[in-house]
C-alpha cells in the first residue's frame, strides 16, 4: 500500500463539529466551530480556534466566555447554517427554531437542544495566524438527562453526535471498542491459555 504526499494543511479529522454560543441572554450569537478539541484533564482546559473577522470573534474577546454546544444529526442544518450566516445580520437562536437555556456560571446561553453544553471561561489567547486560539478552563458541564442510564452514567452513544471532515459532516457510527479492551482482550487470551495448560 502506498501514500500520496500532500503539502501541508489541515487534515486531521474527523473532529467535532460544535456550535459556539457567546454573548448574553439578551444579545447572543452562535458560530459554529471546528477547530475545538481538549487540551488538559487537570484542570480541564479545552480551546476553540476562531478566525479575527468573524463576528463572534470580538464578543469572545470582549467577554472571555463561551459555551461549547455538542451537535446531532437533527441539528446538522442548524450546525451548517450557524456556520455560513453572520450573527451582524440574523438572530441565530431564532432563525434556527433554537432554545436559549440560562447557564450556571457564564453570562451566555446554552442551546438547550444540544445533548451537552460546556462552560467556558477563556485564559488565555494565542494568536496563531488565519486563526487566534482562545485556551479556556472548563467550568462546568450541562448534559441532558434523556440519555443518562440506569446508573447515572451518560451514554453519549444514544446522542447521534455528527463530526466533521473535510467539508463534509458525518453521523457517528456505533462503538467498535472503550478505554482499555485492548488489555482485556490479551488478558482473557492469557487467563484461557492457562486454562488449557493447566487442563
Amino acid at each position: 500500500m502506498s501514500k500520496v504526499t500532500w503539502k501541508s494543511g489541515t487534515f486531521e479529522y474527523p473532529i467535532p463539529a460544535v456550535m459556539v454560543s457567546v454573548g448574553t441572554m439578551e444579545k447572543s450569537n452562535i458560530i459554529t466551530v471546528a477547530w475545538t478539541g481538549i487540551l488538559c484533564t487537570n484542570p480541564a482546559k479545552v480551546y476553540i480556534s476562531v478566525r479575527p473577522e468573524r463576528y463572534s470573534y470580538k464578543i469572545i474577546k470582549e467577554t472571555g466566555e463561551f459555551v461549547i454546544n455538542l451537535t446531532t444529526k437533527d441539528l446538522a442544518f442548524a450546525t451548517d447554517w450557524c456556520g455560513v450566516k453572520s450573527g451582524e445580520k440574523f438572530d441565530k437562536f431564532k432563525e434556527m427554531h433554537l432554545t436559549k437555556e440560562k447557564s450556571n456560571f457564564v453570562k451566555c446561553p446554552a442551546i438547550k437542544e444540544s445533548p451537552v453544553s460546556i462552560e467556558c471561561k477563556v485564559s488565555e489567547v494565542k494568536e496563531l495566524g488565519s486563526h487566534t486560539m482562545f485556551i479556556a478552563d472548563v467550568l462546568c458541564i450541562n448534559a441532558d438527562k434523556k440519555y443518562m442510564d440506569e446508573k447515572g452514567a451518560f451514554d453519549i452513544s444514544k446522542c447521534d453526535l455528527i463530526a466533521y471532515a473535510n467539508g463534509g459532516y458525518y453521523a457517528l457510527g456505533k462503538r467498535v471498542g472503550k478505554f482499555g479492551y485492548s488489555v482485556e482482550k490479551k488478558k482473557r487470551k492469557n487467563k484461557n491459555s492457562k486454562a488449557k495448560l493447566n487442563k
